[in-house]
């Protein structure tokens, strides 16, 4: 990110090991829900994702970022306003990452001591992020985000 302005539309980073694909089976064919754990917070994460879009298979390395914005300047347009979610981002976030997603916040549960879960639904593929809730105090229920995502080049 070489703007400033531009991290503050940034939610969460970090960069994530996958440890395990379609664990409990392959339920859809262009699914995988993959489990990865994060290198720099200690976050696990359960994510489905098209696998037409993006292959990541066991102990592959990947960052992702969740974003309120794609918007370069880092200020959240009215979806509805300008057309839509891809409206007007040209040179935005989405142009640095290979796999972008857009969805709702939907729940959120305190689990023991620190740790809490925010679960996220982009139209069906579904992200459960698990860690200290610090790391997580900008995700709210009912807010709508970004996940933005890159496989490493190792």
């Amino acid at each position: 990110m070489a703007a400033a302005s531009t991290s503050s539309a940034i939610i969460f980073t970090d960069v994530f090991n996958v440890s395990d694909v379609d664990k409990d089976g392959k339920k859809f064919d262009r699914v995988s829900r993959i489990a990865a754990k994060s290198q720099n917070h200690d976050m696990r994460m359960t994510l489905d994702i098209n696998t037409d879009l993006i292959d990541l298979r066991q102990e592959s390395e990947f960052s992702l970022a969740l974003a309120s914005t794609l918007h370069p300047d880092g200020v959240a347009k009215d979806a509805g306003a300008t057309g839509g979610w891809r409206a007007d981002i040209e040179g935005g976030l989405a142009d640095d990452w290979d796999y972008v997603m857009y969805g709702k916040v939907y729940k959120y549960d305190e689990g023991s001591g620190e740790e809490v879960t925010a679960y996220v639904s982009f139209g069906g593929l579904l992200m459960a992020l698990t860690g200290v809730y610090r790391h997580m105090a900008n995700l709210t229920v009912g807010e709508y985000v970004y996940l933005l995502l890159r496989p490493s080049k190792r």
